[in-house]
């Protein structure tokens, strides 16, 4: 699986406090394995983000993405419940 990330999240995630930069290292390779593995709660994003999916770092924090192709995935944004807004 090829994962691409945009600017807005490159530039999100070097704003992360280093804990929950260590649980994304880690929630990745999980979802590199299966983006839909239960621990992450994948889910589909509703509204103005109907195209996108999100999953869990933590009880707070979330990477929202979106399916270029069946093997390339685009990191949209990272942070906490405001990345819906």
């Amino acid at each position: 699986m090829i994962i691409k990330t945009s600017p807005k999240f490159e530039k999100n995630y070097r704003r992360l406090p280093q804990n929950i930069k260590e649980k994304a290292k880690q929630k990745e390779q999980i979802f590199r394995e299966n983006p839909f593995n239960p621990r992450l709660k994948t889910h589909k994003l509703s509204g103005k983000d109907k195209r996108c999916w999100a999953f869990w770092i933590d009880d707070s924090y979330r990477i929202k993405f979106i399916f270029l192709s069946k093997r390339e995935i685009l990191f949209l944004h990272i942070g906490t419940h405001d990345i819906y807004k």
